[in-house]
């Protein structure tokens, strides 16, 4: 972790997160594929700091990425009831930070590897990426394989990405499969920058609704995705805020020279 002591970080429920920008992404990356250095960024919501604290693994994860940034209003708002001074700049979502970095791609070409979703979704998405972006050199495999490390299925994985030589991976198996994969084999993986991305894939291929940006915006993204798919993640949105509230109740009751920022 070279520079990250220079980023503003707050520590928030538990968990350390940068004050990152899509800028400040996009010259990460650069910075990475320019002087040959191994970078993970990875993201933090309310879903994956319930993870966090009931998943020893998922700890581990978080230890070893350089960068973690604000993915959820929820986030910036519970920071704000801590004491925090966030603000809406301070939370990035895939759908937008990805535009300045696709870019960059196309113009620096930068290999990406994009692996998860659905067998087809992947290749579908890869393929709408490349004509919004029509020099961007990026290559898609499903995330639908056996991702235990000593699995034939697994090794053979590895060896695609490997020999297609990524400047970014992108890991889109969704919370926490993606990061426990990423823990597990990031050592055997080489890839300049590592990216956990969820569901993105999934949106631009139209797999899954795309929340109006002004949803985003406002804080409202989690309700539209819960209306959309009630089944899968009810539990997530009506269960699990309450360990995040009794968590930032506590937070909130600390003197405030115990908060570090």
């Amino acid at each position: 972790m070279e520079d990250n002591g220079r980023l503003p970080s707050v520590n928030l429920l538990g968990v350390s997160v940068h004050r990152l920008t899509a800028a400040g992404i996009v010259k990460i990356i650069s910075r990475s594929v320019l002087n040959g250095e191994r970078r993970i960024i990875a993201n933090h919501n309310l879903h994956s700091i319930y993870i966090y604290h009931h998943n020893r693994e998922m700890r581990s994860f978080y230890d070893i990425a350089d960068y973690v940034f604000i993915d959820g209003m929820s986030l910036v708002l519970a920071g704000r009831l801590a004491g925090h001074p966030l603000g809406r700049d301070d939370r990035l979502t895939s759908l937008d930070w990805m535009v300045p970095v696709l870019s960059s791609a196309e113009r620096q070409g930068w290999r990406i590897f994009y692996l998860g979703s659905r067998p087809g979704i992947a290749e579908k998405g890869a393929g709408i990426l490349r004509s919004r972006h029509p020099g961007l050199n990026i290559c898609a495999s499903h995330g639908y394989f056996d991702a235990m490390p000593w699995s034939e299925d697994n090794q053979r994985t590895i060896e695609r990405i490997n020999a297609y030589r990524p400047h970014i991976l992108m890991a889109g198996m969704g919370m926490p499969r993606q990061e426990l994969w990423l823990l597990h084999n990031c050592r055997k993986l080489n890839a300049n920058v590592i990216l956990s991305m969820g569901a993105y894939m999934d949106y631009i291929a139209g797999a899954v609704p795309t929340p109006p940006r002004w949803m985003g915006k406002a804080g409202l993204e989690w309700l539209y995705r819960l209306l959309s798919e009630p089944r899968r993640l009810w539990r997530r949105y009506l269960l699990e805020p309450w360990f995040i509230a009794r968590m930032l109740l506590r937070e909130s009751a600390r003197p405030p020279e115990h908060k570090k920022t």
